[in-house]
Parts: structure tokens; sequence; C-alpha cells
């Protein structure tokens, strides 16, 4: 394995279709991405044999050999207990230093805890998150927590926005990230104590923060705001709306073009936008969830993704590397005191 300052552990077994979706994708990321260098880890009756398929690939892999995996029926609390499972394996790797990112597309819950518990929550950061990139009508935003924390207080909420703000500067290239926290209404008083709290906190606050107030479910697709905020059970419920909103509009759309002879006539001259439209929509292209927060970086790849989606997991994954994304939210961080600041602004609320 020739040297490289940028190594990514993946986690060879997790996913619906893994092994082979897996290296699939890596090799389209090594296309992308020549500089990569990747540590593999899982059974090697399964993975060689697929990857001797790409020897271009093979060339930048050092494969580590495990015949145990996490299953997507797996407990959290049992799968922390099994350290050779290629999900843990994969993710000490970082912990240990021999890679800066870890890529699975296992069990989620699993991959949250591992990460949690290896890598460690950055100081002064109380809960990381889970963000994802998602696109509005006039470009992509980030969304956090998506279903890390169902229970979120203001200063969970207020780190939140700042780790959103650093993760769109770096990975949207947003010089001044819109941010805004998810609420029933618009007005300074709606929504529960938390969210007003933190609003309070985020004004209050030293960071460099362009705030926009509030946002409203249905304004999200508008893009007027970059980073939206939300507790984990209100982030995972908006996510799931957004995405079966999605597909009923698709199948719709499908359903009338069959069911209409004059759609059928007129579909040729709308291919182009069909095909514009459906590229902007394409979910492999915002694959990859991230876990933000922690001393390490780890992304979950969707389960059921396809090579492509694989690999903008691992295009997204690298990026955040080049960028010391994870140093820079400690620098951030360092800056301001949130513990403290919570003890005022809670009174200033009422």
């Amino acid at each position: 394995m020739t040297t490289s300052n940028l190594v990514i552990s993946i986690d060879a077994m997790g996913g619906d279709n893994s092994p082979r979706v897996v290296i699939e994708g890596l090799a389209l990321a090594t296309k992308k991405n020549p500089d990569i260098r990747f540590l593999l880890f899982g059974d090697s009756e399964k993975v060689l044999p697929i990857l001797d398929q790409f020897p271009q690939l093979k060339n930048v892999c050092e494969f580590r050999h495990t015949s145990e995996m996490v299953h997507n029926e797996d407990k959290p609390s049992h799968v922390i207990r099994n350290r050779n499972t290629s999900m843990y394996m994969a993710i000490d790797a970082v912990r240990r230093g021999e890679a800066q990112a870890v890529v699975s597309a296992g069990n989620t819950g699993a991959l949250m805890a591992i990460s949690k518990l290896t890598l460690k929550t950055i100081t002064k950061i109380h809960r990381p998150a889970i963000v994802s990139i998602m696109p509005h009508r006039y470009g992509k935003y980030v969304m956090l927590d998506l279903g890390a924390n169902t229970e979120c207080d203001a200063i969970n909420l207020t780190e939140f926005a700042l780790m959103g703000d650093i993760l769109a500067k770096h990975a949207l290239g947003i010089k001044r990230p819109r941010v805004a926290l998810l609420n029933i209404g618009a007005e300074e008083m709606k929504g529960k104590e938390e969210i007003r709290q933190a609003a309070h906190m985020i004004k209050n606050s030293h960071m460099d923060i362009d705030f926009k107030g509030y946002i409203e479910p249905h304004e999200i697709s508008k893009g007027i705001a970059d980073v939206i905020v939300a507790d984990g059970f209100t982030g995972n419920i908006a996510l799931k709306s957004i995405e079966g909103t999605a597909r009923l509009v698709v199948s719709m759309l499908k359903d009338a073009v069959k069911k209409s002879w004059l759609a059928k006539l007129g579909l040729p001259f709308m291919l182009g936008v069909a095909f514009k439209v459906k590229k902007t929509m394409d979910p492999r292209l915002y694959n990859g969830a991230m876990f933000v927060g922690l001393n390490g970086l780890s992304v979950k790849s969707h389960g059921g993704t396809d090579a492509l989606g694989f690999s903008v997991a691992v295009n997204n994954a690298a990026t955040l590397v080049r960028q010391n994304f994870v140093a820079t939210i400690k620098e951030e961080i360092e800056k301001i005191d949130l513990d403290e600041l919570s003890q005022d602004v809670i009174y200033e609320v009422y």
C-alpha cells in the first residue's frame, strides 16, 4: 500500500448488497479521488474475489480480514461488545490514527453507538448529531439532527447550529450560510421552550452565524436557509416526510403519463427537463449522512444504495478530511462557553 495522507477506513460488509456494492463504489471513488487510500475490513472469502476484479482499486487498498459483521437486526448494546466485527474494526482504525474517516452502509444505530464509544465526543460538545446534505429549489442545504438525539435542550441545538454552519461552509462551499431553527411558526414566541432558548443563545453568543430565526417545514424546499437545525425526533420525521413526498410526486407523474395519450405524445419534448429534475432529486447524489461532534469523521451510507451512491458517501468523507472539518469544529467550539451563556439566556427568554 503506497503512502498517502488521506486514508479512509471502509466497512466492506455493511449494507444490503455488500460487499459488491461497496467495492464497486470504491472503484468509482478512486477515479475521482486518485489520492485516496483505503483500509478495507471484511470477510476475505467474500471480499477478495470481487476486489480482484478491480486491479487499480486493489493497488490502493490494504485489506484486513474478519469473519464477523454487524447485522441490521443487531442491537447497539450487543455490537459494542464485539470488537471483531468489520464495522468496529473500521471505526477503531480512525481512533488509532490509521485512517482519517470511516464509511459504512451498515446498521445506523450500531454505527452511531460504536463511533461515539470509540471516537468519543469532542470536548465541550455535549452530543454528536447526524447531519445530511439535501436539495432545495436553488441548491443544497444541510439538516441536523436526523435521529441521534430524540430530545435536545437549547445547548444541544445551539451546538448543532455551529456544527451545521461549519459543515455548510466546507461541504457546500457557502461562505456565510443562513442558519434557521425548524419550528411550527415564524413568530418569536412560537415553539417549545428549548427552541426559543436556543434562538436567544445563538443571537447572544460570540458565534459568527447568520441566524435567520425560525423556519417552518413547508419553507424548507424554498431555499431560504442553508442550515436547518432540529432535535433528532423532529428532524427524522421531517426527513422521512420529504423523502416520502418526493417518491409520491414521482409515482404520480409516472401514473399520469401512463394514463394519458396526450402526455405520452408530449413526453419527447419534456425529456430534457425530466432528466434534469431526476438528476437533481436522485437520492444517490446526496448519500452519506455524517456523525458530527466526534473526534473523528464517521459517515453512514444508505444501506440500500448502489455503487454510485456509496462513492458519493466516500467523496463526501474525503472532502471533509481535506478541509480539516473535525479540527475546525474543535477550534470554533473552544471560542465560546455555551454552558455559561445558557444561564444568562434562560432568564432573558421570560
